[in-house]
C-alpha cells in the first residue's frame, strides 16, 4: 500500500486534488442547476470559477515575489547590520553556522569586493590577479523554448489531470455515489444512502467553511500589513490564506517570512514586532472566535492524528501531501464513521474518545485513579447536573463493575480499588469535605456494603436521624431500597442528589420501619416516599408490596418508584406496572424534578 502511494503519487495526487475540489464546488454546481442551468453548463461554470481563482492567486504570488526579489538589494545594509547585532548578542554563534545558512550570513556581513586585491608573493613582489569570467554560449530559440517547456510542463500536466478528473467527477457525481453505496453496504440501502449523503454534506460544509475562513484570514492580514506599511502585503495575505490549510504550522510559516521581511526593511525592530503581533492577534481571533462558531473547535480529528498525518502525507507526497493531510485524514475518519469495516480509522484518528464515559470511569476506577475521575466529573458537571452525571456515567459504570464481579473477572485488589474510587467520587461530588480520607475496606460491588458505609459517613455528620425533626411538615423525602444487592448504594446516591438541591432527603431500610421512633418524629413531616430498585424485573413483586405498605403506613405521602436497571441489558419494563405509585421514574434526573415539583406544590398550599 505504501509503495502504491509513493510510486503512484504522480497519478494519485492530481486525482486526490480533483476529489477535494469536487467537495468544495459541488454545492456551487447544485445551486447553478437549481437556477435552471444544465448539468454540463453548471459543471463547466464551476470549474471555470476554480480555474480563474487559482490563476489569480498564482499570478499574485509570482508578481509579488518578483517585486520582493527586486527590492531586496536595497535592504542589504539593514540586513547586514542586524545580522552583525545578532551575531554579537550570540557571541559569535550565529557566524559559526555552517552550510547554506552560514554562507548566507557570510554573504551579507562580508565587505563587497571592489575588484581583485593585490597578492604578495614569496619573493617579495606584488602582483594583481586577473579576474576571469566564464560565459555559456547563448541558447538558440528552439533550445530556449525547450528549456522553458521542460520547466513548465510538469505543473501544467498536473493541473490538466486535476481539471479533467474534476469535470468528470462532477458530471458523474450521482453515478459515483451509487457505486460507492453498492460497495459500502448494498444490503441496507436506506442506511447506507443516508450515511453517504450525510458524509458528503459534512465534508462539503467543512471544506467550504475552511476555505472561507482562510480567505478571510488572508484578507485581514493583507489589510493589517498594508496599514503597517510592510512591502508586498498582498503576497503575505495570499500566502497566509494558502498556508493556513497546513495544520498548526502553516500560518506561522507565513508569519515568520513576513516578520523577517519587516526586520529587513525597518532599521529598528518595531515593524517586525508589530507584524508578528498582527499575525498573533488575527490567529487568536479566528481560531478562538470564528472557527468554533462556524464549524466547531476542531476538524473532528484528534490533535495527535493531525500531526502524524501531516508527517506521513508530507513524507509520501511532499509539500502537496502536507497541504492535503488534514482533508485526506478527515475523509478517512468520516468513512470510518459510516463503514463498519473502516471503523478502526475513526477510533485511531477521530476526536471522539475511544472509551465511553462509563467505560472510562470504570477503567480509571480499576487503576485506583479517583482524582482523574473527579476531575473529569467536575468538567462534565460544568454543563450538567449531579443527577445527570449519575444517570449517564456513574450508574452505568457500576453496572459494568457488577458484570465483571459476577463473572469473577476482577481480583480482590482491583475490587478494593474500585471501592475506594467510587467512595471518593460520590463524596467529592456530593460536597463531603472529608472525601480524601482513607476508608475501611468494603465491597462496592457486592452486598451493598458501600451504600451502608456512605450512609454511616453521612449520619456521622448529620446525626442518627440524619437531621433535626424540628422542620416544617411535608418537608422530608424518605428513600428506601427495594431488594438486595446494590439498592442501598443507589438509594444513598439519590439522597445525596436531593440534599445537593437543598431537599431534606433521608434514607431508611424496611427493617427500620419495625423499630421504635422518637416521639418527635411525626409522620406528617414526610412528603414523599421514594422506593428504589436497580433490578426492577426481579424486584417487581417486592416493589408492589412495598408501595402497598407505604400507602397504608403513610397515606398522606406521595409514593414514587425509581427504577434503575442496567442500560446494557435493555430490559423490557412494560410488565412492571405499579398502580399504587404516584410517579414512576427511570432516572435520577426525572425523580429529582418530580420531587421538586411536588415540594413546590406543597409549599403553595
Amino acid at each position: 500500500m505504501l509503495a502504491l502511494l509513493y510510486f503512484g503519487r504522480e497519478v494519485l495526487i492530481p486525482i486526490t486534488l480533483a476529489f477535494i475540489f469536487s467537495f468544495l464546488i459541488a454545492p456551487f454546481v447544485r445551486a447553478l442547476r437549481h437556477l435552471g442551468l444544465g448539468q454540463t453548463t453548471s459543471v463547466c461554470t464551476g470549474v471555470l470559477v476554480v480555474t480563474v481563482t487559482l490563476l489569480a492567486i498564482g499570478a499574485v504570488i509570482v508578481q509579488q515575489v518578483g517585486m520582493m526579489g527586486a527590492s531586496l538589494p536595497k535592504y542589504q545594509d539593514t540586513i547586514a547590520s542586524k545580522i552583525e547585532t545578532l551575531d554579537e548578542l550570540t557571541r559569535g554563534t550565529l557566524g559559526s553556522l555552517g552550510g547554506p545558512a552560514g554562507q548566507l550570513i557570510e554573504h551579507f556581513t562580508a565587505d563587497a569586493p571592489g575588484g581583485a586585491q593585490p597578492v604578495q608573493l614569496g619573493d617579495g613582489s606584488v602582483k594583481t590577479p586577473v579576474l576571469v569570467e566564464i560565459h555559456e554560449p547563448a541558447l538558440k530559440p528552439f533550445q530556449l523554448l525547450a528549456k522553458i517547456a521542460a520547466s513548465v510542463w510538469p505543473p501544467l500536466e498536473t493541473a490538466g489531470i486535476v481539471f479533467v478528473v474534476l469535470i468528470f467527477v462532477l458530471l458523474e457525481h450521482e453515478s459515483l455515489r451509487d457505486r460507492f453505496i453498492r460497495l459500502a453496504g448494498g444490503g441496507d440501502l436506506r442506511a447506507t444512502t443516508i450515511a453517504v449523503n450525510d458524509a458528503g454534506e459534512r465534508l462539503s460544509r467543512f471544506f467550504i467553511s475552511q476555505f472561507l475562513v482562510n480567505m478571510a484570514t488572508g484578507l485581514a492580514v493583507w489589510l493589517g500589513l498594508s496599514l503597517l506599511g510592510l512591502g508586498q502585503a498582498l503576497l503575505w495575505g495570499t500566502m497566509t490564506a494558502v498556508l493556513r490549510f497546513i495544520p498548526y504550522i502553516g500560518v506561522w510559516m507565513a508569519a515568520l517570512c513576513a516578520t523577517l521581511l519587516a526586520a529587513a526593511i525597518d532599521p529598528g525592530w518595531s515593524m517586525a514586532l508589530m507584524t508578528l503581533g498582527l499575525f498573533l492577534a488575527v490567529e487568536i481571533i479566528v481560531a478562538q472566535t470564528i472557527e468554533p462558531k462556524l464549524y466547531g473547535h476542531t476538524t473532528g480529528l484528534s490533535p495527535l492524528s493531525v500531526v502524524v498525518s501531516a508527517i506521513f502525507w508530507s513524507w509520501i507526497w511532499g509539500p502537496v501531501g502536507l497541504v492535503l493531510s488534514t482533508p485526506l485524514t478527515l475523509c478517512l475518519v468520516v468513512a470510518g464513521r459510516y463503514i463498519r469495516a473502516l471503523k478502526v480509522l475513526e477510533i485511531m484518528f477521530g476526536e471522539l474518545p475511544a472509551l465511553t464515559m462509563p467505560q472510562n470511569f470504570y477503567q480509571r476506577a480499576l487503576s485506583g485513579d479517583a482524582h482523574e475521575i473527579i476531575t473529569s466529573a467536575k468538567r462534565y458537571m460544568q454543563h450538567k447536573s449531579l443527577a445527570e452525571y449519575c444517570d449517564g456515567v456513574l450508574m452505568p459504570a457500576l453496572h459494568l463493575a457488577r458484570f465483571d464481579l459476577k463473572d469473577s473477572a476482577i481480583t480482590p485488589g482491583e475490587e478494593e480499588k474500585v471501592t475506594s474510587s467510587v467512595i471518593a467520587v460520590i463524596e467529592a461530588l456530593s460536597g463531603s469535605p472529608q472525601w480524601w480520607k482513607k476508608r475501611k475496606r468494603s465491597s462496592v460491588l457486592a452486598s451493598g456494603g458501600i451504600g451502608r458505609q456512605l450512609r454511616e459517613r453521612r449520619i456521622s455528620d448529620t446525626g442518627e436521624w440524619q437531621g433535626s425533626f424540628d422542620v416544617p411538615a411535608g418537608s422530608v423525602v424518605l428513600s428506601m431500597a427495594v431488594g438486595a444487592g446494590s439498592g442501598e448504594l443507589a438509594t444513598e446516591i439519590l439522597v445525596r442528589i436531593l440534599r445537593e438541591q437543598k431537599i431534606d432527603a433521608r434514607s431508611m431500610s424496611f427493617e427500620d420501619l419495625d423499630k421504635p421512633t422518637p416521639p418527635e418524629a411525626s409522620p406528617e413531616l414526610v412528603a414523599i416516599v421514594c422506593l428504589v430498585s436497580v433490578n426492577p424485573l426481579q424486584d417487581c413483586e417486592l416493589m408492589t408490596q412495598a408501595l402497598e405498605r407505604m400507602r397504608q403506613d403513610l397515606p398522606h405521602c406521595k409514593q414514587f418508584a425509581l427504577l434503575l436497571p442496567s442500560p446494557f441489558d435493555n430490559p423490557d419494563l412494560k410488565t412492571c406496572v405499579f398502580p399504587n405509585a404516584d410517579h414512576v421514574s427511570r432516572s435520577y434526573d426525572d425523580v429529582l424534578h418530580s420531587c421538586q415539583l411536588a415540594m413546590k406544590g406543597r409549599a403553595t398550599l
